[in-house]
Order: structure tokens, then C-alpha cells, then sequence
């Protein structure tokens, strides 16, 4: 009797697992694209992972546990429209930059690692970039400043 129970259990909490749980996420070996930023320090450049599909974008950096210098992921938003991103599952701080249709910054949050706090574009976004950490102050980055991919 005490097998049975903790079988079914144990069949419960497998049919409430997340499906990302059962499958890993497509967040690897993506196409990777040049984005500059151009701020009032100069301009800088990033190769970022572009996260294309839904299932993508619903993975982006989740459960990743290190991240190259110079390195990012962007996220197309098709069609372009005011979004939020959250942390869950996301082991690394991030700098998440919200892009607008016409290739300008909008704002720029800080993802705290697995926070389910909902952070908000300033509007209508056209692209979300996500970079390491502290990465948007080093080079200055504002509202304004031109994202050119």
C-alpha cells in the first residue's frame, strides 16, 4: 500500500512539472547577430544570440550559468508592442534593454536573479536585448540612445 501512494505521488507531481522540465529549453546554439550601441561614451559592440521563436524566447537565458564578455541575447518582438520580461529561472543578473520600432532605447531594467517581478517596457518595443549585469552603466547607455542591429 505505501508503494502505491508514494507512486501516485510521485505521478502527480510529474503531471505538474513545467514541460521545460521534461525538455530543455532552445536556448543554445541559436544564430548570433552584431548589435551596437551608440551612447555619449562611444559606440559598442555585442554579439547576441537571437532568441526567434516563442519556445526561444520563453527559454532565453533561463538556467544558463556563465555569459562571455561582449556577448547578449536579443529577442524580436513581432509585431512590435509594450512587453515585459521576469527573471524566473534565470541564474545571471541581467541589464534588459528595451528597444522601440524606430532603433532607440526605451529603458533599461535590472533582472534580479529568479525574481518573478514583471519588468516593463517604457512602450512600444520593438526589440529586447539582454546583456550582463552593470553592462548598460558601464557604456552609459540611456533612453535614447540608438541600437543598431
Amino acid at each position: 500500500m505505501r508503494n502505491l501512494l508514494a507512486a501516485a505521488m510521485l505521478l502527480s507531481t510529474l503531471a505538474l512539472a513545467p514541460v521545460w522540465a521534461a525538455t530543455p529549453c532552445p536556448n543554445s546554439g541559436l544564430q548570433t547577430i552584431k548589435v551596437v550601441f551608440e551612447t555619449a561614451k562611444g559606440r559598442f559592440p555585442y554579439r547576441v544570440e537571437v532568441a526567434a521563436t516563442s519556445e526561444q524566447q520563453a527559454c532565453g537565458m533561463m538556467f544558463r550559468e556563465s555569459m562571455a564578455p561582449g556577448t547578449g541575447m536579443r529577442f524580436p518582438m513581432q509585431p512590435p508592442r509594450a512587453t515585459g520580461f521576469w527573471m524566473e529561472n534565470t541564474i545571471l543578473p541581467l541589464d534588459i534593454i528595451f528597444v522601440s520600432p524606430q532603433g532607440r532605447v526605451l529603458n533599461v531594467r535590472q533582472g534580479q536573479p529568479y525574481s518573478r517581478d514583471v519588468l516593463a517596457s517604457a512602450g512600444i518595443t520593438a526589440d529586447v536585448i539582454e546583456l550582463a549585469a552593470g553592462e548598460a552603466k558601464r557604456i552609459g547607455l540611456k533612453p535614447g540612445d540608438r541600437v543598431k542591429r
